[in-house]
C-alpha cells in the first residue's frame, strides 16, 4: 500500500539545481523534494510520498484527508515517525 500524506509548503529553496522545500503536515515538519511540483509555491498543499511532493490539492481536500488520516493515526505512525498531532477547535 502507498500514502501520500497532504502537508503545507512553508519554504521553497534550490539546493545544487535540485527544488527542495520545508512541508507542514498539521505541526510535523519535514524537508521535501518539490521537483515534481514546479508551481507549488509557499502556501500551496502538495501529496508527499517518501519524501517527494507528488501532486498539488486544494486546501480543503488537504483538510479533509488530514481528518482521515487523524482518524487513523495509528497506521500514519510509521509513515511520518510521530503522529499527526490534533487540530485544536475554533469553537
Amino acid at each position: 500500500m502507498c500514502l501520500g500524506i497532504p502537508g503545507r509548503i512553508v519554504d521553497v529553496r534550490e539546493e545544487a539545481g535540485l527544488r527542495t522545500g520545508t512541508v507542514d503536515f498539521g505541526g510535523v515538519r519535514r524537508e521535501v523534494c518539490l521537483a515534481y511540483t514546479p508551481d507549488a509555491g509557499v502556501g500551496a498543499y502538495v501529496v508527499v510520498h517518501v519524501g517527494f511532493a507528488i501532486a498539488r490539492v486544494d486546501e480543503a481536500e488537504a483538510e479533509r484527508t488530514l481528518e482521515v488520516l487523524r482518524a487513523m493515526a495509528d497506521a500514519v505512525t510509521g509513515e511520518l515517525g510521530e503522529p499527526l498531532p490534533r487540530r485544536e477547535s475554533a469553537d
